[in-house]
């Protein structure tokens, strides 16, 4: 199964989906929901673990507030 691709898998993992009891599906609901978080929690960590990423951010989360932004129309002209 590892050798799958993607898109098979995804596929595979529908079927198996719609042939779960509600019951069932709630374990499944919650297992992704598992999965899911600790994805954006490792993804987050790595993030963190960038010399200076946290400094960064919180620069550009007040420049963001203080409208400090470059809109997207303005950098098609630019670029």
């Amino acid at each position: 199964a590892i050798t799958m691709k993607t898109q098979e898998l995804r596929e595979n993992i529908k079927q198996s989906i719609d042939r779960l009891s509600p019951e069932r599906l709630l374990v499944a609901a919650d297992f992704l929901a598992y999965l899911t978080e600790r994805e954006s929690n490792e993804a987050t960590i790595e993030l963190l673990k960038i010399p200076g990423f946290r400094e960064a951010f919180n620069k550009a989360q007040k420049d963001v507030a203080a409208g400090k932004v470059t809109s997207v129309e303005q950098l098609k002209r630019k670029y």
